[in-house]
């Protein structure tokens, strides 16, 4: 009779670590970032709540967390930011807002660049394959985190960037009004609207990064 070790799913445990990883690090990246970006143009807000820091578990929500490990679809803790430390209020939310999806892409593509090296220089044994199955795995998780946060659907990222080049007037009302647009995302994730194009633009970007290291 096996060993309760014997039986245990061990490839499935390592998978959920890998996927665990992932999520952590492509959230911290696109939250960090947010503050630092916001930092850069005038606003200390993010650095004063310790949130300048690639620590998780500054920026992890574990609700969110789960709900992305489990579903593919979650949350971080939003970094504050203080419009009126900007000189140019809507323009510095702007950049702030798309420094989020752009650290994304730029993480992605460090990490196809180090799964080529691992691929071609690293020994074929069974911790380098874990390793580099995590760099393309993650890679395609912060490629998709970085596209969907760009939907124009408050409160993403790309909600604010869009809404920047609206009149002051309207701007703010949409901004007051910023936290309805989740139960929106919450209804289009749900009943999978858009899902088949998000996954060919994540799979098109992809194919593209591969394409210059492997």
């Amino acid at each position: 009779m096996k060993t309760f070790l014997e039986q245990f799913d061990w490839g499935g445990l390592l998978s959920l670590v890998q996927r665990v990883l992932s999520v952590l690090l492509c959230l911290t990246v696109h939250e960090t970032c947010h503050g630092l970006a916001a930092y850069a143009l005038g606003d200390p807000t993010a650095r004063k709540m310790r949130r300048l820091s690639l620590n998780p578990l500054h920026h992890i929500d574990w609700l969110g967390l789960a709900s992305m490990v489990i579903c593919g679809f979650g949350w971080a803790k939003p970094v504050p930011v203080d419009m009126r430390y900007f000189k140019r209020p809507k323009s510095g939310m702007a950049v702030t807002a798309l420094a989020g999806p752009a650290s994304n892409f730029l993480l992605a593509f460090l990490l196809l660049f180090i799964a080529s090296l691992t691929a071609r220089y690293a020994p074929a044994e069974p911790f380098a394959v874990w390793m580099y199955y995590f760099f393309l795995n993650t890679a395609v998780l912060s490629i998709g985190l970085g596209l969907f946060n760009l939907i124009p659907i408050p409160p993403l990222d790309g909600s604010k960037a869009l809404f920047s080049l609206l009149p002051e007037r309207a701007y703010y009302t949409l901004m007051r009004y910023e936290r309805y647009g989740m139960v929106i995302l919450l209804l289009i994730v749900w009943l999978d609207i858009g899902g088949s194009s998000l996954s060919r633009a994540i799979y098109a970007v992809y194919s593209w990064m591969t394409g210059l290291f492997f």
